[in-house]
């Protein structure tokens, strides 16, 4: 079983930052690749960033120069600082990973419950 737990939501006003963590439990061989998602009332969702386990990173150009994604590989936890915040960045934002559980199998793609962020103006 694995597990993403997300954390660091909340309600916060323009301008202002936020600082979101994501921490994968359960039986964990190799995490490829950890990100976030976003989905807003009536929208798909959306990658906002993600990381490769060799340090690659892919922001969305909307948030490039206000969003930093982060990884500490230790401990299976990623982390999205948000700064500069705008009211359409409210969303629900998603935790997610692509991982194997043993050697021999293969990626495996895994979401967290997501985490609300709020931004008014």
């Amino acid at each position: 079983q694995v597990q993403l737990v997300e954390s660091g939501g909340g309600l916060v006003q323009a301008g202002g930052s936020l600082r979101l963590s994501c921490a994968a439990s359960g039986t964990i061989f190799r995490i490829n690749a950890m990100g976030w998602y976003r989905q807003a009332p009536g929208k798909q969702r959306e990658l906002v960033a993600a990381t490769t386990s060799d340090g690659r990173t892919n922001d969305r150009d909307s948030v490039k120069g206000r969003f930093t994604i982060s990884r500490d590989s230790a401990k299976n936890t990623v982390y999205l600082q948000m700064n500069s915040l705008k009211p359409e960045d409210t969303a629900v934002y998603y935790c997610h990973a692509g991982l194997q559980r043993d050697y021999d199998q293969g990626t495996f793609e895994y979401w967290g419950q997501g985490t609300q962020v709020t931004v008014s103006s």
